[in-house]
């Protein structure tokens, strides 16, 4: 018994000193259990927004007692511009545009985010019916036609790429930054670079060399497979601006795994982090499902992490058929998200576990 307790004691020791085993054991449950706590508190269906493209008597007749419940799942506004209108429908500022000719009802919607298309469609169908049943004619007054404002084609593959590519992307260049990192560190690779005539500059470059075309490859391996006829990945005009994207998304992770790599001192730990820091960041950026409904806290973190942003631009251009013009933002956000991740990683650095 003396043997039992005093293993006993010393098992349960390590496990408390242990910061890593102790983190993973109770803190990042209950990290999990927060996020998804927050995303899923409020389950109601979001409230869709939607523009009215010149009079739309359908919408505007309907009584106040009726509209104030209507309000609730429906923000309308006004656009008399049809083209603007369809613009925003399919960069995703609004959800539909209606317009109306007599008793004819014509509603463009994206499917970019079917959730709100569905919704949108079952409110309009909603609508459309209770005025065929208070005009009481002998044939019904309106009609109602969806028209998809992406051409027809398109399916649920070209909105699952993106995000999967993303947090591939992310995955391969933070773990391949810090196990590299921490191997060399252990094998003393690292102290004889330093002491060999090799530059760092070299060093520095030939990882983010590596790192890129390999982010560059996993591109290809996604959209190749994607592409074939059994998925249908059909890509935009403009889906080559991806690539400058997934270059500044893997310097941003790549950054990242320095950061994990310069202060883990095993592969274990240095994979535990960057597992962490990747796996949530994927939730929360929308690279597995999309955040509508989520409080306002979420969604604010969500736009501080680089790989929503990586999946946004990738979006945009791969979808949505946006121009160069509109991933400026989100390169300009990865690139500085790269810059300042690989100073504070420089800080840290360390050639040798001494």
């Amino acid at each position: 018994m003396t043997g039992f307790r005093s293993l006993s004691r010393a098992m349960a020791l390590g496990f408390f000193r242990d910061r890593t085993a102790l983190f993973f054991t109770v803190l990042f449950p209950l990290m999990f259990l927060v996020l998804f706590g927050g995303i899923f508190a409020n389950p109601t269906a979001p409230k869709v927004t939607v523009l009215e493209v010149g009079a739309v008597p359908l919408v505007d007749g309907i009584p106040s007692a009726d509209r104030v419940q209507l309000d609730q799942a429906v923000k309308f506004s006004r656009d008399d511009n049809l083209d603007d209108a369809l613009s925003q429908v399919r960069k995703g500022n609004v959800d539909a545009a209606v317009q109306q000719s007599g008793g004819d009802l014509l509603l463009h919607y994206s499917m970019a985010d079917q959730v709100k298309a569905g919704a949108v469609q079952e409110i309009f169908s909603s609508l459309v019916d209770s005025g065929n049943l208070t005009a009481a004619g002998a044939r019904p007054t309106y009609t109602l036609r969806g028209q998809q404002v992406e051409d027809q084609s398109l399916k649920t593959i070209q909105y699952i790429t993106p995000g999967l590519l993303g947090w591939a992307v992310a995955t391969g260049a933070t773990f391949g930054a810090a196990l590299t990192l921490i191997t060399w560190r252990q094998k003393k690779i690292l102290r004889r670079l330093r002491l060999s005539p090799v530059r760092t500059s070299s060093i520095i470059g030939a990882r983010v060399g590596v790192s890129v075309v390999i982010g560059l490859v996993q591109t290809a391996i996604f959209l190749a497979i994607a592409s074939i006829p059994y998925f249908g990945l059909k890509l935009s005009a403009w889906w080559w601006m991806s690539i400058p994207l997934i270059i500044a998304g893997t310097l941003s992770f790549l950054a990242i795994g320095l950061l994990a790599g310069s202060f883990t001192k095993t592969p274990e730990a240095g994979s535990a982090v960057a597992n962490l820091i990747v796996l949530p960041m994927a939730f929360l950026s929308g690279a597995f499902f999309p955040l509508q409904g989520a409080p306002p806290w979420l969604e604010a973190i969500s736009q501080a992490l680089p790989l929503r942003h990586l999946v946004d631009g990738m979006q945009a251009v791969m979808v949505r058929g946006e121009g160069p013009a509109s991933i400026l933002p989100q390169l300009g956000v990865l690139l500085a998200f790269a810059v300042v991740v690989t100073g504070i990683a420089a800080t840290l650095f360390r050639w040798d576990d001494a």
